[in-house]
């Protein structure tokens, strides 16, 4: 489809753009929830189990198998999704959402940066590495932070980095179907690490009406809402309203979990964010045309 600069046609565009970051965030502190029952390694097996059954049931990739499937670049997509969601849900449970989710937003901002030969950049970078130091602790009144929170968003970061390096070719490979093979992938990974940390209280039926609400507001709602804006937004328009993510990540993380951010860190979220924005537009590389469920 054509893509179309007149405002009243990219308005509905933008607005699903923003409402599929914005779920994403709401998914993510919602999952909190489920962390005093099953941990957070049992929270990221449950929204994978559900998540991949619902993009299943979507996208029933067994109706377009390729005739010569290239399964390294599908199990490394897989790893880079179910790493990038574990991490994440270990970052958060020691962090606050905002602060995780900026820390995260890393991996794409070291793509987009390396990845060009713009001096431009060089000012991304370091705008970013200022944001940093304001979020670990640099600013007065900020206790100290979870070496292991930290560890864990920075290595959710490096995951996500990763799922974005082979995005493109796994999706060349499998079409519409990327998503849905990545996350069952993802789920057959996480799942073992969450039935080893939680065991049977995954199969707690009261758990289950949350677990599925998670799933559909940080999977299938977002994923749909994607689908719909990517084919109809400039591909740097997508990526900077999806940069975005840390201000929802600190929106709701204060709405939904009551946590709060001390002045210097909410500066250190809106750098990442400027980066983050500023690296997307000034790139020369596309972002892959489906986004982890993060």
């Amino acid at each position: 489809m054509p893509l179309s600069t007149k405002p009243a046609t990219l308005l509905l565009p933008l607005l699903a753009c923003v409402a599929a970051t914005a779920c994403f965030q709401i998914g993510a502190a919602l999952a909190k929830g489920l962390f005093p029952h099953v941990g957070a390694p049992g929270a990221a097996a449950l929204r994978l189990v559900l998540g991949s059954a619902m993009l299943l049931l979507w996208a029933r990739p067994w109706r377009n198998w390729p005739e010569k499937p290239q399964l390294g670049l599908l199990l490394a997509l897989g790893a880079g999704v179910g790493g990038a969601i574990l991490f994440f849900y270990l970052a958060i449970a020691r962090l606050p959402l905002g602060m995780a989710i900026a820390l995260q937003f890393l991996g794409p901002l070291g793509v987009a940066v390396l990845g060009s030969r713009r001096p431009v950049d060089l000012v991304w970078a370091v705008l970013a590495a200022g944001g940093v130091w304001s979020l670990v602790g640099a600013g007065e009144g900020i206790g100290a932070l979870d070496p292991w929170g930290l560890a864990a968003a920075l290595a959710a970061a490096a995951c996500w980095a990763g799922y974005i390096l082979v995005g493109r070719a796994a999706a060349n490979a499998f079409g519409r179907s990327t998503s849905a093979l990545s996350a069952s992938v993802a789920t057959i990974l996480v799942l073992p690490v969450g039935v080893t940390h939680a065991g049977t209280a995954l199969l707690d039926p009261a758990l289950l009406p949350l677990a599925a609400v998670v799933a559909l507001v940080a999977v299938a709602i977002p994923f749909s809402l994607e689908l719909y804006a990517l084919p109809r937004l400039p591909a740097r328009t997508f990526a900077v309203l999806t940069s975005t993510e840390p201000a929802f990540g600190a929106l709701f993380g204060f709405l939904v979990l009551h946590e709060r951010l001390a002045m210097s860190q909410l500066g250190g979220v809106a750098a990442v964010i400027v980066a983050a924005a500023g690296a997307a537009w000034s790139s020369t590389r596309e972002l892959p045309k489906e986004i982890p469920p993060a």
